[in-house]
């Protein structure tokens, strides 16, 4: 009974670990972990002892006996990642070696305190790499009153399994020496001088938290909007709550087709009632609703071999919606599979090959591919009235009527004060995670590498970050720092007196989830007011417990 890895994988390389024979690939020390969509378990090396499934933080793996219909696919997907051999034989490559953490040499001066800003991925991997050794404290600063960014705000309320990576997040953040300051917004409430001055280094994780644009006429209408600021609407974040959203159109067009654009067709096309038991926001739901929406397109400038979405990601869709593709972008499938050689890609297209056809009527809200159109202008006076396209590499143009255009080409990251930023990549330049020209600040996540990987993708990203600081900390290149310990927590409230600590978030955390009653994993707060309405019902710490705080070990 092989175990499976299914499509809720997240790359966070916890199970390789957990493997004692080494038969999930590509690991970590393999040069394909980095782009790999999802990682595979060997049916033929696997003894079935189930350790990766304990290891894995998102729930994404099952024996292969308690698979649902729509995930067997999984079972055939992970066995052609491997060779086929005849009996059984030993694993594929060396056992990735578990990358011990980097042992931190103690000074007479005090534990080494690292400033965490932001409270991602990126960040919390990075806190658990540092708070394995004794002593060190980890102060995480993050400027909305709720921690985590994109696994909170980013993905698709439909995708729980995939938010439960917050469980290991908690348990990161109640690990001694880690200290929350939410609601804090490094840059306004407190600079990066000051932060150096309580602590022997900065690691910014801060993620990309803007959308390339989409540089064509008509992108200013009323009813244009981004893939990424669409999904934040539906997760309810606090930014983009307000976000004017009209779903009165029939047809909606989607420009760019990663796993972002595919997020946001799924949300448009899914029945509301089972929408209902997730976490989406009140006022997405209501709108889906009241929802006029037929078709969403989503529309890529490139061919069926190119497509951005990753393979998992479209086989769950395939299995929970109507897809289809018109007859001459079947066509265009049937002729790339007759040259694509990459295995994966070629899964990719046969999957494509057996969708349905986009002539049929429309007879419940469905999703269409579209290739091979380059987006030219969006039609319109006041409001969006549909795209014009080119067909890639001609002249011809066609015409899309719709009532709602989303761009989905892309994140980016966006400058830090006082630190250099490269247009070009739109990342903070770095060596490793060092920050060049700036002593003591770091980077990780996508603020560091761009753009890329899945949300266990940072955790390497992270690792290799925290050997650097640790390197240059037991090299005495990191100066202690200048105040005292309980001096932060003073400053910080100074700056910002609705400053949400752990116990705040705790609070939050727990009225969510009683709002949410028993058919939804909570009902989130949209609105920081509420939020912090709720971080009040916390008990408040003594100021001679905050202090015990700043001063222990």
């Amino acid at each position: 009974m092989p175990h499976v890895i299914t499509q809720s994988c997240c790359s966070d390389g916890s199970c390789v670990y957990a493997c004692p024979v080494n038969c999930i690939h590509p690991s970590p020390d393999e040069p394909g972990f980095a782009t790999a969509e999802m990682l595979y378990i060997d049916p033929v090396a696997c003894v079935d002892c189930g350790a990766c499934v304990s290891a894995c933080p998102v729930g994404a793996i099952l024996p292969d006996t308690k698979l649902g219909d729509g995930q067997q696919v999984f079972v055939e997907l992970n066995a052609a990642f491997y060779p086929k051999r005849e009996g059984k034989l030993p694993p594929t490559s060396k056992l990735a070696p578990v990358a011990e953490a980097p042992v931190v040499h103690p000074r007479t001066g005090g534990p080494l305190t690292v400033a965490v800003v932001g409270s991602g991925p990126a960040a919390m991997y990075a806190a658990d790499e540092l708070l394995t050794q004794q002593g060190v404290r980890v102060n995480v600063f993050e400027k909305l009153p709720t921690p985590y960014g994109l696994v909170r705000a980013g993905v698709a309320p439909d995708h729980q399994t995939t938010k439960r990576v917050t469980a290991l997040f908690d348990r990161i953040a109640g690990q001694r020496g880690f200290t929350f300051y939410l609601n804090v917004d490094v840059g306004q409430h407190l600079s990066l001088a000051e932060l150096a001055e309580h602590h022997h280094a900065v690691l910014y994780a801060v993620g990309a938290p803007t959308d390339r644009r989409l540089e064509i006429d008509g992108m200013a209408l009323r009813g244009t909007n981004t893939a990424t600021e669409m999904v934040a609407w539906i997760n309810g974040h606090p930014e983009y709550a307000s976000l004017p959203v009209d779903l009165s159109t029939e047809c909606v067009v989607v420009i760019g087709n990663g796993n972002v654009a595919l997020d946001v067709a799924r949300i448009f096309t899914t029945d509301p009632d089972a929408l209902a038991r997730t976490d989406v926001s009140d006022h997405a739901l209501a709108a889906l609703r009241n929802s006029r929406v037929r078709e969403v397109v989503v529309a890529a400038r490139r061919g069926p071999s190119a497509s951005a979405f990753t393979l998992p990601e479209l086989i769950g869709l395939t299995n929970t919606h109507e897809v289809v593709l018109s007859a001459e972008d079947h066509d265009l499938v049937q002729r790339d599979l007759v040259t694509e050689s990459d295995p994966l890609t070629r899964n990719k297209l046969e999957l494509l090959a057996k969708l349905g056809d986009a002539s049929a009527p429309i007879v419940r809200p469905r999703i269409r591919l579209a290739y091979r159109l380059t987006p030219l202008r969006v039609l319109g006076a006041d409001e969006v009235e549909g795209v014009a396209f080119t067909v890639t590499g001609t002249d011809e143009v066609r015409e899309l009527a719709a009532g709602m255009v989303l761009t989905s080409i892309g994140y980016r990251g966006k400058p830090i004060r006082d630190l250099p930023f490269d247009e070009s990549v739109a990342v903070v330049p770095n060596d490793g995670g060092r920050v060049a020209g700036t002593p003591g600040v770091y980077v990780a996540g996508w603020i560091k590498r761009g753009p890329t990987g899945f949300i266990g993708t940072n955790k390497s990203c992270a690792a290799e970050t925290i050997r650097n600081l640790v390197d240059d900390y037991n090299a005495g290149l990191l100066t202690d720092p200048t105040a005292r310990p309980s001096a932060l927590d003073r400053l910080v409230r100074g700056r910002q007196p609705d400053v949400v600590d752990a116990a705040g978030w705790t609070a939050i955390d727990r009225a969510e989830i009683e709002r949410g009653g028993a058919d939804r994993p909570r009902d989130k707060f949209t609105a920081v007011p509420d939020m912090l309405a709720a971080a009040a019902t916390a008990p408040v710490p003594s100021l001679g417990r905050r202090l015990l705080s700043g001063l222990r070990l």
